[in-house]
């Protein structure tokens, strides 16, 4: 392994993703672009290319094919159909699982030991689908899960307490959707409960903003991409830099038979351990709730 990255899915999430590579110190140093349109992943890599003279980074930026993955470190899979105004996560599960049904699969044919890295939506469902078709280790098979709704969330609270989102410690758990929820019972600010800044009511709008950030953002400019670009970025240098971080991402949950959306710590191996959070009566409902969604999308819409 060499810190190599291949990109399947070069579309405005995926090259948010190479983007913020590029702008950030990184452990990346090669990173390969597949998609569908060579001439237009062509155009994409010279332009990679000509921002190597101000990056902090050196970083090997080349057009690729699947046979790219064989000593791949991290495959991360941005491909699949857009979420469109009107239109859930969910709603994509028929058109995505068929995409990835053949981009694990070759994939796969090329000898990857790697790590699977899934941006794509209904985010919980694909990462599902991609460690099924790979038949890698749970641990090696990672979504981006609720990392950006928890980013979201502490920028928010952030903005409503004028502190920095780097000392809200607070999380998004369960499905990347309408079920996700806050355990406000484990949210701190500093060292001290958030019911110590913010009310109930507070929070209940702060939580309805994070849920629905997603479609003021696609009814305003059509897809969301730079929030999610910056959150792979973080989960492939938590890998790479065997960081043993905590980050919110979609792991895979034995007792349901579901990925899902938890507090996790990543280290060079991909989730080394899921990070049970004490939640109470009111927020067990809630995680229930999200992880019967997730079960009856999983299993019933799809035909794994």
């Amino acid at each position: 392994m060499n810190n190599k990255v291949v990109l399947i899915g070069c579309g405005n999430v995926g090259m948010s993703y190479a983007y913020a590579l590029l702008n950030q110190k990184t452990f990346v140093n090669e990173l390969v672009l597949i998609d569908l349109d060579m001439e237009r992943i062509k155009g994409e890599v010279m332009d990679l290319n000509h921002c190597l003279a101000f990056a902090p980074s050196k970083i090997d930026i080349k057009v690729g094919s699947y046979e790219d993955c064989k000593d791949a470190s991290i495959v991360c899979i941005c491909a699949g159909a857009n979420q469109n105004p009107g239109e859930t996560r969910m709603d994509l599960i028929h058109k995505n699982s068929k995409i990835f049904k053949s981009i694990v699969t070759d994939v796969m044919a090329s000898g990857f030991q790697g790590i699977f890295l899934v941006a794509t939506n209904p985010l919980d469902v694909m990462t599902y689908i991609t460690w099924k078709y790979s038949g890698l280790p749970t641990s090696r098979v990672i979504g981006s899960g609720t990392s950006l709704d928890t980013a979201r969330l502490r920028y928010i609270i952030g903005e409503k307490l004028g502190v920095s989102p780097k000392n809200v410690h607070a999380y998004v758990i369960g499905e990347h959707g309408d079920s996700e929820f806050v355990p406000w019972s484990n949210a701190n600010v500093g060292l001290q409960n958030i019911s110590h800044f913010l009310t109930s009511q507070q929070c209940n709008e702060i939580y309805v903003s994070v849920k629905d950030a997603a479609y003021e953002i696609i009814n305003r400019k059509g897809a969301t991409y730079y929030g999610i670009g910056m959150c792979l970025v973080r989960i492939t240098n938590a890998i790479l830099g065997d960081e043993n971080s905590i980050i919110t991402v979609s792991a895979y949950d034995d007792a349901n038979d579901i990925y899902i959306g938890s507090p996790c710590i990543l280290d060079k191996d991909g989730i080394r351990e899921r990070v049970l959070i004490q939640l109470n009566d009111d927020e067990l409902k809630k995680l229930q709730k999200s992880i019967d969604i997730l079960k009856k999308a999983t299993h019933e819409n799809t035909s794994l």
